[in-house]
């Protein structure tokens, strides 16, 4: 018959084992879950140009970005104006970094062949602490650029503007005007006048990848010249073919949303197009 102490002993033991066992539980469970699960945007930084929300004040636009669950933000004039003190353009940048947004570019900001302008431009992205201006030069501020971007070390982006615009039409007009200009100097692409100047903005993606630093990204309802905005998903682009692309590049700069349909009442177009990328990214393996 077991004594007190032979039992004791026992007793002990197997308390001492299902302790063992209660304390490595959680972590075998944790190494059958511990694989994270893949970012369901595939890493890209979709957010908002603020151009988007053009009727809205800067608070207005802070929350409405909130409401669609994106962190990016790429502020145009009226909610980041151009002219101020680096105090009170820093305030502005303060609007959207307390509403715990990223301020990723800025712009579209025109850029004349006056040295004094360009410069203004990038002393605002300066001040602001922005990594990108996008930009639409005229052909002659290309030099400034080239010069002053030297000092400042922010980014250019420049926008192309679609079949009207016969500077820039297509991405591939600016691609060949900088290949001998600073590196920092590249493009945004706008995937619907790239589409209406008749050119695939997936081909375009993939061929000028190296200086792609933004992209506007939007859906049209056809690459007609006078195609016009639409919700995305609705329209004649391929969106999923160029959120494949930027995928496959592991593109590393803005994507920004640009939806200049409903200026009067946004948020519902930009909700579906946030929901239809979400949904296409979840699709592409």
């Amino acid at each position: 018959m077991p004594t007190d102490n032979s039992l004791s002993r026992r007793h002990l033991l197997g308390s001492a084992a299902l302790v063992a066992f209660a304390a490595a539980l959680p972590a075998a469970v944790a190494d059958q879950t511990s694989p994270l699960k893949p970012d369901p945007l595939h890493n890209l930084k979709i957010g908002v140009a603020s151009y988007s929300l053009r009727k809205l004040n800067v608070d207005a636009a802070v929350k409405a970005i909130q409401r669609v669950g994106l962190k990016y933000v790429s502020p145009k004039d009226m909610h980041l104006p151009l002219k101020g003190t680096p105090e009170q353009i820093k305030a502005g940048v303060k609007k959207f970094t307390d509403g715990g947004l990223i301020v990723i570019s800025c712009g579209v900001i025109t850029l004349p062949a006056n040295e004094g302008q360009v410069r203004n431009a990038f002393e605002y992205a300066k001040a602001a602490a922005i990594p990108t201006i996008v930009c639409n030069p005229v052909p002659a501020a290309l030099p400034i650029c080239d010069k002053l971007i030297k000092d400042y070390d922010i980014r250019l982006a420049i926008h192309n503007h679609g079949p009207e615009e016969k500077t820039w039409p297509s991405p591939y007009e600016p691609w060949d005007a900088i290949q001998n200009l600073d590196p920092r100097i590249g493009l945004c692409i706008d995937v619907g006048h790239t589409a209406r100047a008749k050119v695939d903005p997936a081909e375009a993606i993939l061929k000028c990848q190296s200086r792609l630093f933004d992209i506007h990204f939007k859906d049209i309802d056809s690459t007609a010249p006078t195609g016009k905005p639409i919700e995305a998903g609705r329209g004649a682009l391929n969106l999923k073919s160029i959120l494949q692309a930027l995928v496959k590049i592991n593109y590393a700069y803005h994507v920004g949303i640009e939806y200049e349909k409903d200026a009067d009442d946004p948020l519902p177009g930009l909700a579906e197009t946030v929901g239809y990328i979400r949904g296409a990214l979840a699709a592409i393996e």
